[in-house]
């Protein structure tokens, strides 16, 4: 008997010391934390987007708003900022704010002019003000191209009598050749074989010899204009510095501009108008992804792959007065010293 229990008290004395070493512990529940190491704190300044695709209005495919604005929309959705933009083709500055009123698109590309006239209700929007967009950047200049095949015409004057194309229907470029038009004393309807085509089927028709002239209203070098400039020999049309002068009462967004001698093979400087491009929003679009957009293209301007990226300048980005900008750019504005509209 005594060296039973002596048996059983070593037992339960073993017993003991398992327990005492967890041997029958629940294992402690698995840390789900991120380890602090991981964890990535946002600069200051940086905004995290909503990483809804934003769809991005541009113009027709051998235009400058299409080539630009793919490029600018591949570096947004590349950045690492949750902004994601997918830029489409379109009919131009017209079409882009309708689609954009109609939510199809989120952003878009347009001239300044036509964003005048779509916010106070006026020429293409006469009676029709759309309001519901705001700024986010003006990125370059547009120049008015009056582009020729032709020797002979050498003003536009010499445009009388002749097959021109004014630009798709819904672009902003059929009011700037009814401007330039109407400065030299024509009318469109009465004094032109008017025609109504995109910048890539004004090239053909020019290339064909179906129509004289062309107005292409882009940044230059404009791809449809150099496509044609390699294969046949091409022409643009100067303004004379006292019509510029009288375009400019009537209409004063217009900026006189000389395009360089080169810019197009063959083709020597050039004495024109140009107007602004601006990219816009709608107002819903979110805070933070509209200053993704802006921070991304201003603080990588030198290594986007597009020769409009040379033309980014603070200044010029931050000087549209004519409509407010949207909260999101005005919050990356502020932040370089630049004060801008809002509503």
């Amino acid at each position: 008997m005594k060296k039973f229990f002596s048996l059983l008290m070593a037992a339960l004395m073993m017993a003991s010391v398992l327990a005492g070493c967890g041997g029958t512990e629940e294992a402690p529940a698995e840390d789900t934390q991120t380890p602090a190491e991981d964890t990535q704190t946002p600069a200051e300044g940086e905004a995290t987007g909503t990483g809804t695709e934003l769809k991005f209005s541009t113009g027709g495919d051998q235009g400058t708003y299409y080539g630009f604005g793919s490029v600018l929309a591949q570096a947004i959705t590349s950045s690492g900022t949750g902004t994601k933009v997918t830029a489409v083709t379109s009919n131009g500055s017209q079409d882009n704010i309708e689609q954009m009123d109609m939510n199809t698109r989120q952003l878009g590309f347009v001239q300044s002019d036509v964003m005048s006239y779509a916010y106070d209700g006026t020429n293409l929007f006469e009676g029709m003000p759309i309001t519901n967009f705001s700024t986010v950047a003006a990125l370059y200049m547009e120049q008015v191209q009056i582009v020729t095949c032709n020797p002979d015409i050498k003003t536009v004057a010499d445009l009388k009598g002749k097959t021109v194309s004014i630009g798709a229907a819904g672009s902003g470029v059929f009011y700037n050749a009814l401007d330039i038009l109407g400065a030299y004393g024509l009318d469109y309807e009465t004094d032109i074989n008017a025609q109504y085509q995109d910048f890539g089927d004004s090239a053909d028709a020019l290339q064909d010899g179906k129509i004289d002239a062309a107005f292409v209203v882009a940044g230059a070098p404009t791809v449809a204009i150099t496509t044609l400039a390699t294969s046949k020999d091409t022409y643009l049309v100067s303004l004379d510095d006292e019509h510029i002068a009288a375009l400019q009462e009537t209409s004063p967004y217009y900026s006189k501009y000389v395009i360089p001698e080169g810019t197009y093979e063959g083709v020597p400087e050039t004495t024109t108008v140009a107007v602004s491009a601006v990219i816009i929003a709608r107002d819903d679009v979110d805070e933070n992804d509209v200053y993704n957009i802006v921070s991304t293209i201003f603080e990588n301007a030198d290594s986007l792959a597009h020769d409009k990226a040379k033309e980014l300048d603070l200044d010029f980005a931050a000087g549209v007065t004519n409509v407010p900008y949207h909260p999101g750019a005005a919050r990356y504005f502020a932040e370089k010293g630049y004060e801008v509209p809002t509503k």
